[in-house]
């Protein structure tokens, strides 16, 4: 069973139902069994959700027994990542002032897989308030990297990433700040989608950065990532940043007659140096398989990506110190030992509660974020920041003159070791170097393994390639995938 729930993926397992080779409640029961066996030693789940579980497969096989035209998702077992909202379940975002508190409502992407009759398995350890690349700041538990729990599974996203690739769900949800699905994909070995701002609502996502997060998938394959992509797309009246774009078929369906048409993009200054050299060599075994596709590549530029590190890392704690505001022991829930009568100084209170709820990673973005905010300053950091976001946005515009698509690095390293940079805050910001600039034009990316885990020799690590796209054009870059993917399989 364990090889069977290891090799499962959205379609294999759509097919075993259709076909009655198994039920949704004995693969989700099979699931629970192998995580309470394996999970002890990679920590990848906060909280199973046992209950909700057999009630989404049951609804699934009943579907099934009574001849309805399932979809790709019924009954399919997903992680979600604990910055979702599922209602009645706790949510934490993985830090101690949310410890208690239960989500009251679905998170929009939830509610749509609920409609697809998906299985929720559980919610998976992240970075605290999704502020991380490590997964070592959670409140909670440090996750461990299945090819090596010497390592990490990468960040925020680590949990789900861990998931996945150890066989402990068939795929998963994370969310993508400056990286957090992209980065722990590539050091898991896993595919993960970081869609374009607004083709998915955040509504139900515990807020980090308003302006760039956005939910995604994490999954074994490409296809997988569409058909799971498509199932959460689209717009939603609770979430007015998103837009009515239509996938169609070729989300699911590429042509490789047009995918072969695409030009790819090398930007010089993702391949000027810094690379691992082990990241390097990837990089080429991936631009050499797709050029036997037939795909023409291209030296372009991208000039203020030098800038990228320093824009986000100005932008994002500005807003974290306004979303994190409404942790303040008052609403959600206390923490425990917390003052419950209502007296004494509300100062008192907040020093309380936010001060042993956040962590230090928060309480360093928190603060940093109202320097930048504060009189005197706004101009010379927030302000600043937002118009090299603007110049760094017209490099992606003026790039895809001459491309359809990126292909870049999406980490420097492979997986690090657990501890090595964790004292040193800047050396873990620059693992986002690749994956920020995305962000900050809010474009669609996705990191896709340069082989699958198979074929990683002994003591190998996993490397992803990132492809960004125009916006919109998620089809672009998982057509591209989906066609690299069959050339390995």
């Amino acid at each position: 069973m364990e090889d069977l729930l290891r090799n499962l993926t959205i379609r294999t397992f759509r097919d075993g139902l259709a076909a009655k080779k198994f039920s949704a409640l004995e693969i989700a029961q099979a699931f629970f069994e192998i995580i309470k066996a394996r999970d002890g030693g990679i920590g990848a789940y906060l909280t199973l959700t046992e209950d909700l579980a057999a009630r989404g497969a049951e609804a699934a096989d009943l579907a099934v027994a009574k001849g309805d035209d399932i979809g790709d998702l019924a009954g399919v077992p997903l992680a979600v990542k604990d910055a979702i909202l599922v209602a009645g379940e706790r949510a934490t975002a993985a830090s101690k002032i949310l410890e208690h508190y239960t989500a009251a409502y679905d998170a929009t992407v939830i509610r749509k897989l609920r409609a697809e009759k998906a299985v929720f398995l559980g919610k998976t350890n992240m970075d605290e308030f999704a502020m991380g690349a490590s997964t070592e700041n959670s409140a909670f538990q440090i996750t461990r990297n299945p090819r090596d729990p010497e390592r990490v599974p990468g960040g925020s996203s680590g949990g789900s990433a861990a998931a996945v690739a150890a066989g402990l769900a068939i795929a998963a949800l994370g969310s993508d700040t400056g990286g957090s699905i992209r980065q722990p994909a590539s050091f898991c070995g896993v595919v993960g989608l970081n869609p374009t701002y607004g083709a998915v609502s955040r509504n139900g996502l515990i807020a980090m950065t308003s302006s760039m997060d956005q939910i995604g998938p994490i999954t074994k394959t490409v296809e997988d990532a569409a058909i799971l992509f498509r199932a959460i797309a689209g717009r939603d009246p609770m979430d007015a940043t998103t837009a009515d774009a239509r996938y169609g078929e070729e989300l699911l369906n590429p042509d490789l007659r047009k995918i072969k048409e695409l030009v790819v993009g090398l930007p010089e200054e993702y391949f000027s140096g810094g690379i691992a050299p082990e990241v390097a060599r990837e990089m080429e075994r991936a631009i050499g398989k797709l050029k036997s596709l037939g795909l023409r590549f291209k030296p372009v530029s991208l000039p203020h990506t030098k800038y990228g590190l320093s824009c986000y890392y100005i932008a994002v704690p500005a807003e974290v110190s306004s979303n994190l505001a409404r942790f303040d022991g008052i609403r959600y829930a206390r923490l425990a030992g917390g003052r419950a009568d209502g007296r004494g100084a509300l100062g008192e209170l907040y020093r309380e509660q936010k001060g042993r709820g956040f962590g230090p990673e928060a309480k360093r973005r928190i603060i940093l974020g109202a320097f930048v905010l504060s009189s005197g300053h706004y101009d010379a950091y927030y302000e600043k920041a937002q118009r090299v976001r603007t110049l760094i946005a017209r490099d992606f515009d003026e790039a895809f003159r001459k491309a359809d698509i990126l292909l870049t690095p999406v980490a420097p390293t492979p997986a690090f070791k657990i501890g090595e940079k964790a004292a040193d805050p800047l050396s873990m910001y620059l693992s986002d170097v690749f994956t920020i600039p995305v962000k900050l034009a809010g474009l669609p990316a996705v990191s896709i393994p340069t082989k699958p885990a198979r074929a990683l020799a002994p003591g190998e690590l996993p490397v992803g390639f990132q492809l960004i796209g125009k916006k919109w054009r998620e089809a672009d870059l998982l057509g591209a995938g989906t066609f690299y993917e069959q050339l390995e399989n």
